[in-house]
């Protein structure tokens, strides 16, 4: 009681003279960020892993997240603290928020900020931003064109995507496949994965939104391809609507389909795809356009084998992964948010866009802008052609860069990148052409495509012998015959 009286006494005094004791970390922003795994450069790079650019060289010393709690003290004067977590997939994800797991800034693909957006759990991005007039602003500096006007352009119950999400990483779906082996021709089509030719020898999704994607694409097939459908002025828009079907009768063809591909295929994979085809287990291999690049790079560097990607004729799904704020985490609190938007910023410096691409393989939706050339330089840096090369080609990319010294952007590579890493991590403008997105369906709609789903991954009735249901509707027969009997003794 005396020590609490002279503390009162003494309490304005303190006040006055600023000497409150206050612990350090009292004033260190938490940040909580949850991102795929393996989804961002964690640093400690060899010396001779230096890329080497006319632009300046770009290393990678410590984990990024970490390397931006300095830059945003020195920056903005004010202390941070990344808690940085992984998850596996969007709905494990999902789970641990329902569950009541706290963080300020995920890293989901676009059906899952699709139904985050719905659900009410999203922050907006602020109107400062979105000022390309602020140095700091690297993500609206850097963004390729054709990622913002996507994001511009796709909206959710009013809410166009740009509001909510920023972009992170992007691809497309196609097929992998042993060239020594499988034709061009036959992995440019979704139907490749019923195709008996090469029983056994191909891998699938396990999961359902990817593997029904491919199922629509097989089996609309004939329409997709069609000049009437290609011509049709309003294709890109009857391509999202085909891409997104979920009537009952597509259900039920799906689930036919799909189960013909179980019978065919050698199984459904979540990541063991990549080593399956590096290793020679399989031939084909339905696959994300990043795991295609690593598993490329492995199986030429590992086993000297040659491996290609194709983009089925009929459609490919453009995919995004992209980087929102969560209204559980940010709390109105006005210090979270600014140290969010300024790590959206901080990984979208084109250095740090490459660093991030160097190490998971995928493809950044930074582009380079004001700040740099670094993005444009490192594709060339990595796909360009040796300057005694001859079979070469011209490799238009002017879809996502944009112009370069007034001229559409295009490097000089070796003409087999046309159907390898350059391709995956870059598809041509057709390609992005026939492009669609998936997006969120209702819960009607995931109700019916998880119980087709359910069908596909359980056993196959339809592979049940017919003298099988004769031996069973014999033991039915007797079993009725028996029971009349007996009742009929009872009596």
């Amino acid at each position: 009681m005396k020590k609490f009286k002279i503390l009162s006494a003494l309490l304005p005094f303190i006040l006055l003279s600023g000497t409150v004791p206050v612990r350090a970390e009292d004033d260190t922003v938490i940040l909580r960020v949850c991102n795929w795994e393996e989804y961002v450069d964690e640093g400690g790079w060899d010396e001779e892993e230096t890329i080497e650019l006319e632009s300046g060289d770009i290393y990678g010393a410590d984990p990024l997240y970490e390397e931006f709690e300095a830059w945003y003290y020195e920056n903005y004067g004010q202390k941070v603290k990344v808690e940085y977590s992984c998850f596996g997939t969007n709905e494990e994800l999902y789970n641990m928020l329902t569950l009541g797991d706290v963080y300020d800034l995920v890293v989901p693909s676009e059906y899952m900020f699709m139904k985050l957006l719905e659900e009410d759990m999203l922050v907006p991005y602020s109107a400062d931003f979105f000022d390309e007039e602020k140095k700091d602003n690297y993500y609206i500096r850097n963004v390729s064109p054709f990622i913002r006007d996507t994001f511009e352009n796709n909206e959710i119950d009013g809410h166009h995507w740009n509001e909510y999400a920023a972009g992170y990483m992007w691809g497309v779906t196609g097929i992998l496949y042993n060239s020594d082996s499988v034709s061009k021709e036959d992995a440019s089509t979704w139907k490749i994965l019923d195709n008996p030719d090469y029983f056994r020898q191909i891998t699938v999704k396990d999961n359902v939104r990817d593997t029904y994607f491919a199922a629509l694409g097989a089996i609309k097939s004939d329409k997709l391809l069609s000049e009437g459908f290609r011509n049709d002025p309003a294709y890109r828009d009857k391509l999202a609507e085909e891409m997104n079907d979920v009537s009952p009768e597509t259900i039920e063809k799906s689930l036919d389909y799909l189960q013909r591909v179980r019978d065919n295929v050698y199984s459904f994979e979540t990541d063991s795809g990549k080593a399956d085809m590096v290793t020679g287990k399989v031939l084909a291999n339905y696959q994300w356009s990043g795991d295609a690049v690593y598993a490329m790079d492995q199986a030429e560097e590992e086993d000297d084998v040659c491996l290609s990607f194709a983009v089925p004729d009929e459609c490919t799904n453009l995919w995004f992964d992209a980087m929102v704020m969560l209204k559980k985490g940010i709390s109105e609190d006005p210090r979270k948010q600014a140290a969010a938007e300024a790590y959206v910023n901080f990984m979208s410096r084109p250095d740090n866009a490459v660093r991030n691409m160097y190490y998971i393989g995928y493809t950044s939706s930074i582009s380079g802008g004001p700040d740099g050339d670094q993005v444009f330089e490192y594709m060339d840096y990595v796909y360009g052609a040796e300057e005694d090369e001859e079979d070469v080609v011209d490799y238009d990319v002017s879809y996502f860069f944009g112009e370069r010294d007034g001229e559409p952007a295009s490097i000089t590579a070796p003409a087999e990148q046309v159907d390898r890493q350059l391709f995956a991590q870059y598809p041509t403008e057709e390609v992005m052409n026939r492009s669609s997105l998936m997006f969120y369906f209702d819960a009607k709609a995931n109700a019916d495509i998880n119980r087709m789903w359910v069908g596909v991954r359980c056993y196959n009735i339809k592979n049940v012998p017919v003298l099988c249901w004769v031996i069973i509707a014999l033991v039915i027969i007797a079993g009725v015959f028996l029971a009349i009997r007996k009742k009929k003794n009872e009596r």
